[in-house]
């Protein structure tokens, strides 16, 4: 062994145990290693800094923009709002929720599309009466399952076309992934909708993101809206039942309490009852405006989509109690606005304005990032969930998908590369508004792509070095004791064990090289031995540690570390089962 492949054993190992550790921020840990690199001579300088550039970053960047304008379009809600009534049983409930989750991550950054569609779980579970634990942890498993059946559906997915580029000649084309994403996904959704009965019914959720009841706000309803001239009851079954018309405030200052069949007119100022979801959908469908304090500078803000929204809790000591939004002057003092208010089991008698605050009023509050994160605590307020309201959509709702639709379609028939189709996305989707320039670059996993950038130096030192190699003879001895078929399965194997520690694309940046070394050694195709890699290290279903769409459900579910076996080991095993046999049916383990 030389001094080059000693140094890129060593520098793994380390980087390994520093992942294990979990003390230093892995992208880091990424940077320690490259540095290192660069110290041993295991990385010449002149490649340091080669993986920035790569196209495998430019792919991840520009797929977590497309991903997040899709995500805020609310194409979600119009396709659960048919489905959800009608999901009685828990098997209907989990078999639809991990089918939409994993259709939805094949296209966008499956934790986006978990996080979407978390908050409709959650409710379904509470209008059923059933343990949100039988819900969260199959929507987790349907997201890694369905970001197989792409290439832009999971990094693993994107990393090994590139790889196979860089080591065979060709990457992977948009749709290679189909018919083994799609057969993995259909059995274990299939799985799922019986194997939801090994998980604890008895959790308690331990900090769901908040799916908060009876709020209470207020929306002005335009002359131009659709429903003018309609009843209070078509207004509230457009909801579904979700949305309450607590009261109608017409003249300016005269309330009434309507029945069903009272009719709208423009100009009339609702006072709603609804959770936040239901008042985004609302908001929406109706084409109704909020009226935040009255405020008209902050209502032309949330026209534009200029403001983000937390929902918070009043604490004990808090300056807001006993105060009104009206008379502390939120907007002028703190640059926030109350957007709706609620006070559990105690209806407001008044206009939302001038409701004095009590401890333990959640209130949804909105404003720039910058003036919520200084204000809530001057206001003595808890936040219990961040997100944004997605209002005043209208038809361009459809514009990402469309074109994250036409990326696809260019990339498919080969019209342009990759790399180019979805940077020209990511740029439309911020050319047409469809995200702001600040949101756009927020929704990048910055330390994402700083770890593939360092990474990727360091994975071609293992080959560089002739350090794969070895590893890959090592390998070979193992596998020329048990047929071809095997050798996949042991590849699988392998990322599915070491991806809860290096994360998933570490995995495959470290083990690529081995598998297609592996396969020269045994004279064989590497196609099948990088598709093994891929699936292998997309599956960690073993831990809530290996894949953050499985950190992001444990609090919200309760769960234990060792739930994770109960549903996840089993769904490895058929993984591990079906995909081999899959695997080696569309990519045939042949003689090269």
């Amino acid at each position: 062994m030389t001094f080059a492949q000693a140094a890129a054993f060593g520098i793994v190992a380390v980087m390994v145990v520093l992942f294990i550790w979990d003390r230093i921020r892995y992208e880091l840990v990424a940077l320690m290693a490259l540095g290192a690199g660069l110290l041993t001579g295991v990385v010449p300088p002149e490649a340091a800094f080669k993986g920035f550039g790569s196209d495998i970053v430019v792919i991840v960047a520009a797929a977590l923009v497309v991903s997040a304008a899709v995500s805020r379009s609310g194409v979600v809600d119009t396709a659960m709002r048919p489905l959800a009534p009608r999901l009685r049983t828990t098997g209907a409930q989990v078999g639809v929720l991990a089918s939409l989750v994993a259709v939805m991550s094949a296209f966008t950054k499956n934790i986006g599309a978990l996080t979407l569609l978390m908050p409709a779980a959650v409710q379904i579970a509470r209008r059923n009466g059933r343990p949100v634990s039988l819900l969260l942890m199959p929507l987790s498993f349907g997201s890694l399952l369905g970001g197989l059946m792409t290439l832009i559906g999971t990094s693993p997915n994107i990393i090994v076309s590139q790889l196979r580029e860089d080591l065979v000649g060709s990457p992977f084309g948009m749709f290679d992934f189909l018919p083994v994403g799609l057969g993995l996904t259909a059995v274990g959704i299939a799985f799922l909708t019986v194997g939801w009965r090994l998980l604890p019914g008895n959790r308690a959720s331990g900090g769901a993101p908040a799916v908060v009841d009876d709020y209470r706000a207020e929306v002005r309803l335009p002359p131009d809206s659709p429903f003018v001239g309609k009843t209070v009851r078509e207004l509230e079954d457009e909801a579904e039942g979700d949305v309450t018309v607590a009261a109608i405030i017409r003249e300016r200052v005269r309330r009434y309490i309507p029945s069903g069949h009272w009719t709208l007119f423009a100009d009339d100022i609702l006072v709603l009852e609804c959770d936040t979801r239901a008042l985004e959908r609302i908001v929406n469908a109706a084409g109704l405006e909020l009226t935040p304090a009255n405020d008209a500078d902050a209502v032309a803000d949330v026209r534009r989509g200029r403001v983000g929204t937390v929902e918070a809790v009043v604490t004990q000591g808090s300056p807001l109690i006993g105060a009104t939004a009206e008379s502390l002057r939120l907007r002028d003092r703190y640059r926030i606005t109350l957007l709706a208010l609620s006070r559990r089991g105690r209806p407001l008698g008044q206009r939302l304005r001038r409701a004095r605050f009590q401890a333990g009023d959640l209130v949804v509050l909105s404003g720039p990032a910058d003036a919520i994160s200084e204000a809530l605590p001057a206001l003595g307020c808890q936040p219990v969930a961040t997100h944004d309201l997605l209002l005043h959509r209208g038809r361009r709702g459809l514009l990402p998908a469309a074109i994250l639709a036409v990326a696809m379609v260019s990339v498919a028939t080969g019209l342009t590369p990759v790399p180019v189709a979805f940077f020209l996305a990511a740029v439309a989707v911020v050319a047409f508004g469809q995200l702001s320039a600040a949101e756009a670059y927020a929704a990048i996993d910055w330390p994402l792509l700083i770890l593939l950038g360092a990474l990727l130096p360091v994975s071609e030192a293992l080959q560089t070095t002739g350090a794969s190699e070895i590893l890959a003879d090592g390998l070979a001895i193992a596998a020329s004791y048990i047929p071809p078929v095997a050798a996949v399965a042991m590849i699988m194997v392998t990322g599915m064990l070491v991806t809860p520690f290096l994360n998933n694309a570490a995995t495959v940046l470290v083990m690529a090289p081995v598998a297609v070394g592996l396969a020269a050694r045994l004279d064989l195709d590497p196609d099948p031995f990088l598709m093994a890699i891929a699936v292998g290290a997309a599956c960690d279903f073993l831990t809530p540690i290996g894949h953050q769409c499985n950190t992001l459900v444990m609090g919200p579910g309760g769960y234990r570390f060792g739930d994770y076996w109960r549903l996840g080991l089993p769904l490895s095993t058929i993984v591990i089962v079906v995909g081999t046999a899959l695997i080696v049916a569309v990519w045939p383990v042949a003689p090269v």
